[in-house]
């Protein structure tokens, strides 16, 4: 049996095996349509920048599971976390440089929420989207799934801290109107931000790397799985880096489109941010959800978790770097409704990860209250 936290200890995978042509393909085509503009090249362009962004994301996929298979747990699921991540930061900063920062009569344009539609929008995606459909496709496969439940209880207990200072607070401080932070309470909330995002990283690779490690039961069942050679890793990350650029900037280049259609069809913005949200947690997404039908529920957990935690984590304080330097509005407060389910969501995760097993039941909670998410922001 090949021992996966011991490369050496087996022949690996080459770059043949490891990343097949199409894996290759579609990373490069991403940044040749960017390059050439397709999604403004009318109607035909637009759908052929989506197949392009729908292959990009499902490449970028099987390179960050490739690097992941080469590092091990649990440093693997970080690399697609916060790649990703960084990427979507890029996105947001981008647009708020390209919406007016105000709208008419001087109110706050759609620039100053966007940053907070999208991180509370990348939450809810991942607390009730992709944990609820991770826990019923291998609770429907697999019956009873299992997962360290300390790494998770500090992973829950740090992104509730993180949620309700950054998206709540905001809206009960007294210093400036409205769900705006002054400007000093913006720098702390980042600072702090910051600090238990790499405290938590540190926790989760350093000191307490076991609370986050597959359970040995769970390893055994892949262990027959060479690990790719390093030329092979080495590839799949640079083509994962490359996905990635190529599927934010077609994201950003179809996001106009998206907006339009939005507004005609008489729906509130915050839709774009669920749309950007979703676009940028589409790799993570089909990563978790595959590892969760091979019953390996602790690294759909940690993708899941880990993501939600970088978000906030790199976000807001790139956000707010952004904000204070060029003088831009930043509404980070989110409304009753939205603080409502928050909370929801919140409080069904502790109890659903709170014994360190799950079953269908578990998923089909969490995605009815996605469902009632998605629903009310529609119809609001």
């Amino acid at each position: 049996m090949t021992d996966i936290a011991n490369p050496a200890s087996a022949p690996g995978l080459t770059t043949r095996q490891a990343l097949p042509i199409w894996t290759m393909l579609f990373p490069v085509l991403s940044v040749i349509a960017v390059l050439a503009g397709l999604a403004k090249l009318g109607a035909l362009g637009t759908i052929a920048a989506a197949v392009i962004l729908i292959g990009a994301v499902i490449a970028a996929v099987h390179h960050a599971e490739v690097v992941a298979h080469r590092v091990g747990e649990p440093f693997g699921t970080l690399v697609l976390a916060v790649a990703v991540t960084v990427i979507e930061v890029s996105l947001i900063v981008s647009l708020m440089l390209a919406e007016p920062s105000a709208g008419p009569a001087g109110t706050p344009g759609a620039a100053s929420s966007l940053a907070r539609d999208t991180v509370f929008a990348a939450i809810m995606i991942i607390l009730n989207g992709i944990i609820g459909l991770c826990l019923l496709v291998g609770g429907l496969r697999h019956h009873e799934q299992r997962f360290t439940l300390r790494g998770m209880s500090a992973a829950l207990c740090v992104l509730a801290a993180m949620a309700v200072l950054s998206l709540v607070l905001p809206n009960y401080t007294s210093s400036v109107a409205g769900p705006v932070y002054s400007s000093s309470q913006l720098i702390f909330t980042a600072i702090v931000s910051l600090i238990l995002y790499v405290t938590f990283v540190l926790v989760q690779t350093v000191s307490h790397r076991d609370y986050f490690l597959p359970s040995g039961d769970v390893e055994e069942k892949d262990g027959h799985a060479p690990p790719p050679t390093d030329p092979a890793a080495w590839s799949a990350f640079g083509l994962l880096l490359i996905a990635l650029i190529g599927v934010v900037l077609l994201a950003k280049g179809l996001s106009p489109t998206v907006e339009k259609a939005v507004l005609d069809a008489g729906l509130p913005l915050t839709v774009v941010g669920i749309v950007i949200a979703g676009l940028v947690l589409a790799p993570e997404s089909l990563a978790a959800y595959r590892a969760a039908r091979r019953d390996r529920l602790q690294t759909s957990l940690n993708l899941a978790l880990g993501s939600a935690l970088a978000t906030i984590g790199l976000t807001i304080p790139a956000v707010a770097i952004v904000s204070l330097v060029l003088g831009l509005p930043l509404s980070l407060g989110i409304d009753l409704k939205s603080i409502t389910l928050l909370a929801l969501s919140l409080f069904v995760a502790t109890l659903s990860l709170g014994t360190g097993r799950t079953t269908v039941l578990q998923g089909a909670v969490h995605l009815v209250i996605f469902a009632a998410y998605l629903f009310t922001t529609v119809v609001p």
